[in-house]
């Protein structure tokens, strides 16, 4: 059985599938900003997940 990897700050990793041109759109966005990827997704994760406690 495999254990799941966590790092040092409790953060876990996940895959996601992008079509290629999505992709490459998304690192160049992050460069622009002086950001990541990782961060990109995880603030609109967060945001989407605000949203949705907001509508309840």
């Amino acid at each position: 059985m495999a254990k799941d990897k966590q790092s040092k700050d409790g953060k876990k990793n996940t895959s996601l599938r992008l079509d290629s041109k999505t992709l490459k759109a998304l690192k160049i966005k992050a460069i622009e900003e002086d950001s990541s990827v990782q961060k990109i997704v995880e603030q609109l994760i967060e945001n989407y997940l605000n949203d949705d406690k907001k509508k309840k």
